[in-house]
């Protein structure tokens, strides 16, 4: 009799103790500081003030976001991601010319694999999205003293990122890794492509504006 109420005791525990995959919803705050670059132009610019330019340059920055993720099996998540980065705007050539403060948002759906097994205490991850990332407008004077805007800005990107997660036995843990975002900008001339069946054409050679984040922060798991 004993022994029969000690293992309905130990079967309502674990019925009452939820499993870490039981707990599949995944909700992760992060911060981080990301490096960031632009593009080149097409041709150099003279400008008004003397300077020619020929790049537009993103200044690296702190940057902070939120994650959440649904776990469909103990190894795939599938979630959505939204990250932020207070950045600034500059030309560059033969002067460097700061236009303003630039905020870029990025939006990705996204699919991560999580290794080991799922009550592991660290699971290493990457995952692979795909969305959008917008530039904010710039508000900026120009050489002549004029106040002028820029506009906003949403292209096409994906992410990639990958590190590790960490848990302490609870429903809280911890994450750290490194993302990175290329968003296309616009594509130049390349050159001839010659194919002996289809012809020639020109192609192009694509762009990219690029973050780079290193970062961390909390996860909530439901």
């Amino acid at each position: 009799m004993l022994k029969r109420l000690t293992v309905l005791m130990v079967l309502a525990f674990l019925a009452s103790t939820p499993s870490a995959f039981a707990q599949k919803v995944e909700i992760s705050g992060t911060v981080g500081w990301t490096l960031s670059d632009g593009v080149e132009a097409t041709t150099p610019v003279l400008a008004p003030d003397g300077a020619i330019y020929d790049a537009v340059d993103l200044k690296d920055s702190f940057s902070w976001g939120l994650m959440g993720g649904y776990n469909v099996t103990e190894q795939v998540e599938v979630g959505f991601m939204w990250g932020q980065q207070l950045s600034r705007l500059d030309l560059e050539g033969t002067r460097l010319r700061e236009l303003g403060d630039l905020t870029i948002s990025t939006y990705h759906g996204y699919v991560g694999f999580n290794f080991f097994d799922v009550d592991a205490t660290a699971r290493p991850y990457f995952f692979f999205g795909l969305g959008a990332t917008n530039f904010g407008s710039v508000d900026f004077t120009n050489v002549l003293g004029q106040p002028r805007s820029t506009g906003s800005e949403t292209q096409f990107s994906t992410t990639w990122g990958a590190g590790v997660k960490v848990f302490g036995g609870g429903n809280v843990g911890a994450r750290a890794g490194i993302q990175w975002t290329p968003t296309y900008i616009k594509s130049d001339p390349g050159g001839w492509w010659c194919d002996p069946y289809w012809g020639c054409y020109l192609v192009g050679d694509p762009q990219y504006a690029n973050q780079l984040t290193f970062g961390g922060g909390v996860i909530f798991r439901f």
